[in-house]
């Protein structure tokens, strides 16, 4: 899910700076020169009107998202498997191929060169069988990537028409968040609420 995170973190770049500029030109000065930073309050949070999620957990604990993995490694250990297979197929190939011209066993050299055209196709059809699931993988990991990205947005969305937050944010480790109090870490809530709204049969 790096692909995720790299996007969010880049709109919670823009979010940030925005949030910035916001404070520092609508608050108006005091004769002292400093600035009051207020809240209605119908805000979410006592102090500030933000919220964290933890991505790491939220994921671990996602249904759609286990589920869907699951779903692709299954696809992928078998993609791999057929690979494999036709691998050892070409090596066992292959060693018979150089006994035979160690022994002599070819009746013309035409016939040995055919057989070495024939192998040389055959690798090259392994090289490109391996790219064509390499990247049938990574398509399918984007577009999982994507549905995930899309469900935790809406979840949010809805989540926020009564939490009322001003800002929401996604941490992974320490990449975002170095400290905060846990009355911002809004990712129980979220996880159950997707999970509330997840349907295993629809998602097939």
């Amino acid at each position: 899910m790096k692909n995720i995170s790299y996007v969010i973190n880049g709109v919670l770049a823009v979010a940030i700076i925005v949030l910035f500029v916001l404070f520092f030109t609508s608050n108006k000065k005091d004769g002292d020169g400093s600035a009051a930073l207020t809240f209605s309050g119908g805000d979410s949070a006592s102090v500030l009107p933000l919220a964290y999620v933890n991505l790491d957990s939220l994921l671990l604990h996602y249904n759609l998202y286990k589920d869907a993995n699951d779903a692709l490694m299954k696809k992928s250990n078998s993609a791999n498997a057929t690979l494999n297979q036709k691998q050892r197929q070409f090596e066992t190939e292959v060693a018979d191929f150089q006994k035979k011209v160690q022994n002599n066993a070819f009746l013309s050299q035409e016939r040995a060169q055919q057989e070495s055209v024939r192998l040389q196709k055959m690798e090259g059809d392994l090289h490109a069988l391996a790219q064509k699931l390499q990247e049938d993988y990574l398509k399918e990991q984007a577009k999982l990537n994507s549905q995930i990205a899309d469900s935790v947005r809406l979840c949010l969305k809805d989540y926020n028409k009564t939490a009322n937050y001003q800002m929401i944010f996604t941490n992974t480790g320490m990449d975002n968040i170095l400290l905060a109090k846990d009355s911002y870490d809004i990712t129980q809530q979220i996880s159950k609420l997707l999970n509330s709204r997840y349907k295993p049969e629809a998602s097939k």
